[in-house]
């Protein structure tokens, strides 16, 4: 095999959640231009078709399916129809997340259970629903998001980090489990990224110049930098790669 031929993504359908904005739009700008056939998703109709607009003049192709991850009937309906209309899934990203800040003494319920609810819950009930075909036809990949705060706490994100932690050990538990079907789940761990979610973040001084500073390549991420490991992840490349956790954090967990 070529090396050229280890890491194309080219004709792959991709299944990004969350993809309509932000880190998810990126990765799916990525595989497009890669050649790569990817479905948008996202809760806002709207923000779906505006995503596929802007995507379908690159290489690859585009099609979008809004429906809200946490909800299993509208996530089984869905797959059921990009099987359907696209074809099989080959690559599932779980990307979809929110964030409700608060410190955890006052936060609401509601907050705690949304977040996860969103992003370690709807991961179960996206992958679970894929993995089935991709377990009939031996074969896949499942790329999930994961972040920093995996591993490492702030105040006011408890349940963020809660959810973050849950789905490092899940990803675990899918490659522990689906391996015998030829399915490799691995995680990616972004830093601190210049994205939507992060605005009021970076426009905070103090924080920022925090972020700067403990970072070694003093500077936020750009979300374009994610990308490669998506793409090597989701090709032949990392064929024997299962199960493990990739942290693009600029070098944050080497320096003390």
């Amino acid at each position: 095999m070529e090396t050229a031929d280890i890491f194309s993504v080219s004709d792959k359908n991709v299944l990004i959640t969350g993809s309509s904005r932000g880190l998810g739009y990126n990765f799916a700008r990525g595989f497009v231009q890669a050649g790569a056939d990817v479905i948008i998703n996202g809760r806002d109709e709207q923000r779906v078709r505006k995503a596929v607009q802007k995507l379908n003049k690159f290489q690859g192709a585009a099609f979008g399916y809004p429906f809200d991850v946490a909800q299993k009937e509208q996530v089984e309906q869905n797959i059921s129809l990009i099987e359907k209309e696209v074809g099989r899934i080959e690559v599932l990203i779980n990307n979809a997340g929110i964030q409700r800040r608060a410190p955890l003494e006052e936060m609401p319920l509601a907050d705690w259970q949304e977040v996860i609810d969103v992003n370690l819950s709807g991961v179960f009930i996206v992958s679970q629903c894929v993995a089935r075909n991709m377990i009939e036809n031996d074969s896949g990949k499942i790329i999930n998001i994961t972040s920093l705060n995996a591993e490492g706490a702030r105040p006011t994100i408890g349940n963020y980090c809660a959810a973050k932690g849950g789905l490092k050990m899940l990803t675990r538990s899918m490659a522990a489990e689906w391996s015998k079907y030829n399915i490799q789940t691995n995680a990616i761990a972004p830093g601190y990224f210049a994205t939507d979610m992060t605005e009021e973040l970076r426009e905070d001084e103090e924080f920022d110049s925090w972020v700067k500073q403990e970072v070694p390549l003093q500077r936020w991420g750009d979300p374009e930098e994610l990308i490669g490991a998506a793409l090597f992840l989701a090709s032949k490349a990392a064929s024997y790669i299962n199960g493990e956790t990739i942290f693009i954090d600029g070098g944050w967990r080497a320096s003390l």
